[in-house]
């Protein structure tokens, strides 16, 4: 049984990764921050009574099913809503807001568009990444983003995916070899 200091403690040792790990799935921060503070509070309230041994996994598991749950709800919200609110202005001049506009008038600065090519090249690679990534199946996607983003080794990320260490090694060993051929046939080395 974990005790209260011992579950805070796990607790507060995987905060940071697990954000992370949300941030780069959702690509939202405030998002990120409320999907893994209601999956630590979730394990808190069901599991915290549990071994500390089995936190870990527990913890991988809720966080999985926590971002599943927004990716869901992100879905049916977007099929029933459409919102332009990101493109009007945030200064209270009285509402008129042209998009063309605004979209004409940020290219007229050089030293931004120089600046500006560098940052959407970078943007467009991380994209074309991103697009590989998710374009996986999601067995081998898991396996990929536990091992080599959340940095957990075959064992830890077997028992969070309820699968065999061999399994995790051949996920990972498909999912690197997929997104190697994607990225060199676009031209992408890394």
């Amino acid at each position: 049984m974990a005790s209260e200091q011992e579950l805070s403690d796990f607790l507060k040792s995987v905060e940071k990764r697990a954000f992370k790990r949300t941030v780069y799935h959702v690509r939202d921060e405030e998002a990120a921050l409320d999907i893994v503070q209601d999956s630590m509070i979730k394990l808190s309230e069901h599991y915290g009574d549990k071994p500390i041994n089995e936190l870990p996994m527990l913890f991988q598991r809720i966080l999985s099913n926590c971002t599943l749950d927004w990716f869901r709800r992100q879905k049916t919200r977007n099929a029933l809503f459409t919102s332009l609110s990101d493109f009007e202005s945030s200064s209270d001049e009285g509402g008129d807001f042209d998009l063309l506009e605004a979209y004409s008038s940020e290219g007229n600065d050089r030293e931004g568009a120089e600046n500006g090519e560098d940052t959407m090249s970078r943007k467009q690679l991380l994209q074309e990444i991103e697009t590989e990534i998710k374009e996986l199946p999601a067995r081998q996607r898991e396996a990929f983003l536990m091992r080599y983003w959340e940095e957990m080794d075959v064992a830890e990320t077997a028992a969070a995916m309820g699968c065999s260490e061999g399994s995790v090694k051949t996920h990972c060993f498909r999912a690197i070899q997929t997104l190697s051929k994607a990225l060199k046939a676009k031209g992408i080395s890394l």
